[in-house]
């Protein structure tokens, strides 16, 4: 037993090591509850409001405890910064080194097997010139790196068009009958992680183990005494993905492309179909077209018998590439993983189309884009099949997350994780909600179906961002009111900005945040990667505009399924599904104002369904403790006198709307 209130008092450890730490009595019983789980391998489900200083809370449990822990977190951004920054910090702080690692899923290390095939591909065939850069700069870089973690190469982008060529996925990944199994990154990097006390995942990459069992050569979870998964509220939906599958024509030109090459370094001819690539092309190009043209969406029931016809003619080509290998695959593993990647792409075509396929199970759905298309089958309800891999593990299972609660039930994030008993608690946010922000709900605007609604909110908001002198986030649910939004708000403003006006698309989302952070009053305008995982402090972000209540898109197919079992089932769809759902995400919005205990700030939601609608009381219920406001010169006088109080004065005059 620890004396946690000690651990985090002002007279503690981590207030001595930490500038800047303060006493939160919701971290302290955050981290007994932690740490109650921990010694009982129990199941524990936390929502831990903003400034609760939740990575804190199970880091110092979870290093105290002596026991082998994997911490999985939403993005590789918050991956980087548990390892780098607060595992050190607290390790130091509480006097308890430990052995830490990061571990990353494959495509973020250099395969130094597939790195050899493209130099001899270049050389044998050449490639695209973007390609060809982008490959001397890694054969540089390759004589270096220890870790092979393609992050440190950063005269390249994530996006460069070289990194598939030279990374390696569960497809195309040789295994232990690699000729460079012993130089392998993926190996090394795995072999690391068994031997920590710590190791810092993220959800893909535990979804993986949980699902997979071979993504890296060998089980991480088995080992471990804890699992903390923080952002949890993200995890049921990435499950669904690796409990389903999908099949592209990236992944198929893909499987051209490394077959032209196993061939070219294996000596073998003549024991792939003739004209293997070109007929695949001319398969997926009928496949294209019979789509009906770029991003169509048709759910499987509407699936025209040319597009059956398709998916069949590409199954009987890869059963046919499959069986040309049989003799060849013997004494080439090159050519062996070829032959295992053709036909698990085969069985799953063959599933897509299989008209057996229990309809409540399951969706199916094709997608077409300018830049291919793609099938996806994806389970309706993971919670049955998620529950099973968690029970299968003894470990503690930790869950947190600032968003994962409606009102204060947990029911409908437990539904969704199948997790039928564990131990829930809510912390709300130790900032001063009550003193520091104002929810301003507009009157007067028309239902968020009216046409007229997106030019609405920008007028009912511009008012409010010249008294903020900027400073603001515009959130929106859909990409075409953002645009909408935009056009609407810069004609308004005029040629001579008094703010800079920032948009989603128009540069990559962390060169957005970078130039709204140094602009210090910008404007952005963002859809749904802006509602979550975004952190501005200070004055810079004082404005949070919410144009509706984020329902998700009806027409997703995957939802649509959901909703149909539950109304099947006599529950109610609306109630049990895209409520709790909508409230989680609106959670995730409105979070964006407030990151520091100094902040302050407007939140203003511009949908009248939160007054006009009984499940209003729904979402209004689950935000934090924030004073209300309909009277627009109450937010001007808040914000006047905010701003005052970090030295930025307020315009002569408060700009109108336009009539």
């Amino acid at each position: 037993m620890h004396d946690y209130p000690e651990l985090f008092g002002s007279e503690g450890p981590l207030a001595s090591a930490i500038p800047g730490f303060a006493t939160r009595d919701e971290q302290i019983a955050m981290a007994e509850q932690v740490a109650l789980a921990l010694r009982s391998h129990g199941r524990l489900i936390v929502e831990a409001g903003t400034g609760t200083g939740k990575t804190f809370a199970y880091l110092v449990p979870a290093l105290l405890s002596g026991r082998r822990v994997i911490v999985s977190t939403g993005t590789r951004n918050l991956q980087d910064q548990l390892f780098h920054r607060d595992l050190p910090t607290v390790a130091r702080a509480i006097g308890r080194p430990v052995r830490v690692a990061l571990l990353k899923g494959r495509a973020n290390y250099l395969c130094v097997h597939r790195l050899e095939l493209a130099e001899q591909q270049a050389v044998a065939r050449g490639l695209r010139k973007e390609v060809a850069r982008g490959l001397a700069k890694v054969r540089d870089w390759s004589r270096t790196t220890r870790q092979g973690d393609i992050a440190e190469l950063t005269q390249l982008s994530d996006s460069d068009p070289v990194w598939p060529w030279v990374t390696s996925t569960r497809d195309n990944c040789l295994g232990p009958d690699c000729a460079a199994f012993d130089r392998c990154h993926v190996v090394q990097a795995r072999r690391e992680a068994q031997a920590a006390d710590v190791v810092v995942v993220n959800h893909h990459l535990l979804m993986a183990d949980l699902v997979l069992k071979d993504e890296g050569f060998g089980d991480l979870l088995p080992g471990a005494d804890a699992i903390v998964i923080d952002e949890a509220h993200q995890l049921p939906e990435i499950a669904a993905n690796f409990l389903g599958f999908a099949v592209s024509s990236r992944q198929l030109q893909s499987l051209s492309r490394d077959v032209a090459a196993e061939l070219l370094t294996s000596g073998v001819r003549n024991d792939v179909p003739a004209a293997f690539a070109q007929t695949l092309d001319r398969h997926l190009y009928d496949l294209q077209d019979a789509l009906r043209g770029p991003r169509e969406r048709t759910e499987f029931k509407d699936w025209p018998a040319p597009v059956i016809e398709s998916v069949e003619r590409l199954q009987s080509l890869l059963d046919e590439f499959v069986a040309s290998l049989g003799e060849a695959a013997k004494d080439h593993a090159g050519l062996a993983a070829l032959r295992r990647r053709g036909a698990e792409l085969a069985a799953r075509l063959r599933a897509l189309v299989a008209v057996d396929e229990g309809e409540s199970a399951s969706v199916r759905w094709a997608q077409s884009t300018t830049h291919g298309m793609s099938l996806h089958y994806v389970p309706v309800d993971v919670a049955e099949q998620l529950g099973a891999l968690v029970e299968s593990h003894t470990s503690a299972w930790i869950c947190t997350s600032a968003t994962l609660a409606v009102g204060d039930k947990f029911d409908h994030f437990m539904s969704r994780l199948g997790m039928r008993e564990a131990t829930t608690v809510r912390f709300g946010s130790p900032f001063s909600y009550e003193q520091q922000t104002l929810l301003y709900l507009p009157r007067g605007l028309d239902p968020p179906s009216s046409q007229r609604h997106t030019e609405q909110v920008i007028d009912a908001a511009l008012p409010v961002l010249h008294a903020a002198g900027g400073r603001a986030f515009l959130l929106f649910t859909s990409h075409r009111a953002l645009r909408e939004g935009a056009e609407i708000l810069l004609q308004r403003l005029g040629p001579t900005l008094p703010f800079p006006v920032l948009v989603q698309g128009d540069g990559p989302r962390e060169s957005l945040l970078a130039r709204f952070r140094e602009y210090g009053n910008a404007v952005l305008l963002g859809t749904s990667s802006f509602w979550e995982g975004v952190d501005v402090k200070g004055a810079a972000l004082s404005v949070v505009v919410i144009d509706k209540l984020p329902f998700a898109a009806p027409d997703d197919p995957v939802l649509k399924a959901r909703l149909d079992a539950i109304e099947r089932r006599g529950g109610s769809p609306f109630f049990e599904e895209q409520i709790p759902q909508a409230v989680i995400t609106l959670k995730q919005g409105v979070g964006r104002l407030m990151r520091d205990p100094s902040d302050f700030g407007v939140v203003m939601l511009c949908d009248q369904r939160l007054r006009t609608r009984a499940y209003g009381r729904i979402f209004l219920d689950s935000l934090p403790p924030m004073p209300r406001t309909e009277r627009l010169e109450e937010v001007e006088q808040f914000l006047f006198a905010k701003l005052a109080t970090v030295g930025i004065a307020a315009p002569l005059a408060p700009r109108r709307a336009a009539p």
